[in-house]
């Protein structure tokens, strides 16, 4: 069984003449190899996140920095999957750099991977990666990526809706609250929990992402651990899958 790791864009932010980029985009792929990026003219509903301020990164740049590591991050799904093939999801990678090419921040920006040992792995890839200077100063990017297991589509998880998430949980959200002064970590903000649920309401799965705040190793433990504790409904025969939106009581 062959993971499909797909670089859907990559977001080149920043600079008042910024790289634009537009990826040759196949159905999947079977390893995590950079897809091909051409210089062109940038539409704006084409995926690619541009932000005209600052410096921006140049698409070779961020080649040279993300190619060494595409096989670690399929390595990163492929080695955690074990017999979960219905677990699979969009990523999106982010890093600060500054104007020198010092990465001061690496964040799961967006995932509905679900899965906290993944998550975790591909940021300790993506922060082994390093670049070259930005052009014009400080900048940020974004690296989109897919994970799935070909073949898989029986195996897809039911998907519930946003009100049906909120009903599932209830009140057990507050059981993370108590996750930063445990770890001894920054509450996170802004945070995205994706969670699968199985036979009896059990939670099979859960994952964590923040476009606002990196979140630390031992928050995402904590919360890992108390979100897998949770009891919910029954989905009936096959896999759930919900996502929730968590704000720390202040």
């Amino acid at each position: 069984m062959r993971a499909a790791v797909l670089l859907v864009a990559l977001a080149a932010c920043g600079g008042s003449k910024p790289a634009a980029a537009e990826p040759k985009r196949p159905t999947q792929i079977a390893a995590a190899k950079r897809v091909p990026i051409e210089d062109s003219a940038t539409d704006p509903d084409d995926g690619v996140d541009i932000k005209l301020a600052r410096g921006h990164m140049e698409v070779a740049a961020v080649s040279a920095g993300v190619d060494p590591h595409a096989d670690e991050l399929t390595a990163c799904y492929m080695s955690k999957l074990n017999k979960r093939k219905w677990l699979g999801g969009h990523v999106s990678l982010h890093w600060d750099i500054k104007a020198d090419g010092t990465v001061t921040s690496v964040k799961l920006a967006e995932s509905d991977l679900g899965a906290h040992e993944i998550e975790r792995c591909l940021l300790e890839v993506a922060r082994s990666a390093t670049f070259g200077k930005p052009v014009g100063g400080d900048a940020d990017f974004a690296l989109p990526l897919t994970f799935s297991v070909p073949g898989s589509a029986k195996g897809k998880p039911a998907i519930w809706d946003e009100d049906q998430a909120l009903r599932a949980v209830g009140g057990q959200m507050a059981k993370l609250d108590k996750c930063a002064a445990k770890a001894k970590e920054p509450q996170p903000e802004n945070v995205v929990i994706t969670l699968y649920v199985g036979p009896r309401g059990l939670a099979q799965s859960v994952g964590f992402s923040s476009n606002v705040t990196e979140i630390g190793e031992k928050w995402s433990e904590c919360a890992s651990k108390a979100a897998l504790a949770w009891r919910l409904p029954d989905p009936k025969g096959q896999v759930a899958k919900l996502a929730i939106r968590y704000r720390a009581k202040p």
